[in-house]
């Protein structure tokens, strides 16, 4: 590992692929990370290779969108080889995200129309990218949000002379048809496929050509009919059925999360209805709460408990039935932990949720969250509770770590603050057995 690049103090290496290597590295000065990539020593000294590396900085430089990797700065090793400075992403990639299971609804379409807007930008700065894939889409922290970025361009050409391309570029499985063809004409609608074929991986967990090509609801019941005409109208082979720019297919998206959203938020803080005389696997109308009673052995959930799940089914747990009075399951934002600001799948579920939610008082209840990143979460203190020590925790296949606050305000009311995987959970119990351990095995995500 080389200790600098340029003025930069090289950190660790990011990884690297045939053509480059990309480094975190330190900008002392600024006091900021960077990316740097470096470009390959067997590639450097191709005259072909080495002019893509360098149009892909001017690329990015041009087109300057908070919604693109900006180029910071470019210089050359001693050895000759090129390299850039960019914005590092420390949200990692679409690819990373892709764990093979669906995308909640709302998350897939809005970061389908992010990578769509981002694309927009390209295309308004005279730019087609033609390598549009979940490797090249990055996450990173725009004034603290989470923001889409897109990246790599090393495959990008002027749209200007997009009709005379003669070489076959781009990724098997996320090129339109016409790039497969030699001479075929490009457009901006070769883009407009590649993301048509991300959001049917973040919606179904399964790519468009990995069989017969059927409606993404076909894959996940519950996806609605709208998301399905948008996602197929963008995989049209044929381009002119194609939705005609990135930005018409955002404007969709949008639209389509918007509704989304909508729907979630009116099923916020309903009442839970009981289900436990009721078959296993009842669904409550109107909340998109999933409430299993006592005959689901499948899930494991014990005699006289049920189970609850949030509105976009990203996540599950199992709770005493006395606790599930009134639930609120339309997400949280991860900055109440400390983390970048952003919209994940969340719920809350308590007897009262209004008394549950006073530190000292009110009843039983859990939240349940999920987060990227939640290593570096800042779980809450309770000042008049006991603490007892921190201790690691194996649960439901996922490693983490678990404390306990007891005897809080003088009462037997404790709290469990649980990081889990990819989920925090805090539970607050007020009488009885512990029940952490026990929920905490119950929990799907």
């Amino acid at each position: 590992m080389p200790a600098r690049i340029g003025r930069y103090l090289v950190v660790r290496r990011l990884g690297s692929g045939a053509f480059a290597t990309v480094w975190l590295a330190e900008d002392e000065a600024l006091e900021s990370p960077v990316a740097i990539k470096v470009l390959a020593d067997n590639w450097a000294h191709h005259p072909d290779v080495r002019a893509r590396f360098e149009q892909e900085a001017q690329v990015l430089r041009r087109a300057d969108s908070e919604r693109l990797v900006r180029i910071h700065d470019i210089g050359e090793l001693p050895d000759g080889r090129p390299y850039q400075v960019m914005t590092y992403a420390a949200g990692g990639s679409l690819a990373e995200r892709l764990t093979g299971r669906p995308m909640p609804l709302r998350t897939a379409l809005r970061t389908t129309a992010a990578i769509a807007r981002a694309t927009m930008d390209l295309h308004e700065a005279g730019v087609l990218h033609r390598d549009l894939k979940p490797s090249n889409v990055l996450f990173g922290t725009v004034r603290g949000a989470e923001r889409v970025l897109v990246a790599d361009l090393g495959l990008a050409k002027a749209i200007a002379f997009a009709s005379g391309f003669t070489v076959v570029a781009g990724t098997p499985g996320y090129m339109a048809p016409e790039q497969l063809r030699p001479g075929g004409g490009l457009d901006v609608r070769a883009d407009v496929y590649a993301i048509g074929v991300m959001a049917y991986q973040m919606l179904t967990a399964r790519a468009p050509n990995s069989g017969p090509l059927g409606a993404p609801s076909r894959l996940r019941p519950g996806v609605p009919r709208e998301v399905d005409r948008i996602v197929l109208r963008a995989l049209a082979a044929e381009r002119d059925r194609r939705w005609p720019s990135a930005a018409a297919l955002a404007d969709a998206l949008e639209s389509a999360a918007a509704l989304a959203d909508a729907r979630v938020e009116a099923a916020a803080d309903r009442p839970v209805r009981r289900a436990l005389g009721r078959a296993a696997g009842a669904v409550v109308a109107g909340t998109g709460l999933a409430l299993l009673g006592g005959a689901a052995p499948a899930l494991g959930t014990p005699a006289g408990w049920v189970r609850v799940a949030d509105a976009e089914g990203a996540l599950s747990v199992a709770v005493p039935a006395a606790w599930a009075g009134e639930m609120r399951d339309a997400g949280w934002n991860p900055a109440a932990a400390g983390l970048p600001s952003g919209h994940r799948p969340g719920l809350s579920i308590a007897a009262d949720l209004t008394t549950w939610r006073a530190e000292y008082g009110g009843g039983p209840g859990l939240f349940a969250g999920t987060a990227a990143g939640l290593s570096r979460a800042k779980l809450p203190e309770h000042p008049r509770c006991t603490r007892q020590p921190e201790r690691p925790i194996v649960s439901a296949g996922r490693t983490g770590r678990l404390t306990r606050w007891t005897g809080c305000a003088g009462t037997a009311l404790a709290y469990s603050e649980a990081l889990l995987g990819d989920v925090y959970v805090q539970i607050k119990q007020t009488e009885g057995p512990d029940l952490t351990e026990q929920i905490l095995d119950g929990l799907h995500s």
